[in-house]
């Protein structure tokens, strides 16, 4: 029986997966909200709770919060934020604000709202701890892609705030920052890459995983990168 529960947001995505499976492997119950149910897919795998639920909507973030506490035996420790998505374009003249904008909603929106509605709880536990997926973007802006960089900086200065206005009580963030993630949809739009210099899931999950877990304790307020060899 799972001792303590955590939401993963953008648990069906290209690191979601991993980081789902990593959850479930140290015994932690997985709340996977997804913005619509899938037919015909397989049932959720042991450890993994399914919910449906509009992370945009403050109405949808409340019902993937709320089942995370569905079982007073395992009670709400942990929020790992990794719902997010990249865009390019031209340089800053050519993009419409509307397109810079959209960079804001897609990657900080679910990550504000889910925070904000899991802190009281995490509180009310006696602690816990928040993860924040960024992007080495927000550190070394990527040409064409304002929004996106902008975006994953704001995420990033996010969950520092986050770290200093929780650390009285007990509750931590941190930050990751992968390079390229080595997924299939990375690797059908850069195909002529170099791959192997990619970072995997796989070598990401752990990272995050540990972030979330008490053997992390000391640590809040850290940007952790995880490049790879890119």
């Amino acid at each position: 029986m799972a001792e303590r529960s955590v939401v993963v947001t953008g648990g069906t995505g290209g690191l979601g997966g991993a980081v789902v499976t990593a959850f479930v492997e140290a015994g932690w119950r997985v709340v996977v909200p997804q913005r619509e149910a899938r037919p015909g897919s397989e049932p959720a795998a042991a450890g993994v709770v399914p919910v449906v639920a509009d992370l945009a909507d403050p109405a949808g973030v409340a019902q993937a919060v709320e089942a995370a506490l569905g079982d007073p035996a395992a009670p709400l420790r942990a929020v790992v934020n990794l719902v997010g998505g990249y865009a390019s374009g031209g340089l800053v003249h050519e993009t419409p604000v509307e397109e810079f904008e959209r960079m804001l909603t897609v990657n900080l929106r679910p990550t504000y709202l889910v925070t904000q509605a899991a802190l009281p709880h995490l509180v009310a536990a006696g602690g816990g701890a928040v993860v924040c997926v960024s992007a080495r973007a927000a550190v070394a802006p990527l040409r064409g892609a304002a929004g996106y960089s902008t975006a994953k900086a704001a995420v990033l200065a996010f969950a520092n705030a986050v770290a200093v206005e929780y650390r009285s009580q007990h509750v931590r963030c941190n930050t990751v920052l992968p390079s390229v993630i080595d997924t299939p949809a990375n690797r059908a739009a850069q195909p002529n890459a170099d791959h192997s210099r990619w970072v995997t899931p796989a070598e990401i999950a752990p990272v995050i995983r540990f972030l979330a877990s008490d053997e992390s304790a000391p640590t809040s307020g850290a940007t952790v990168p995880v490049y790879g060899r890119a």
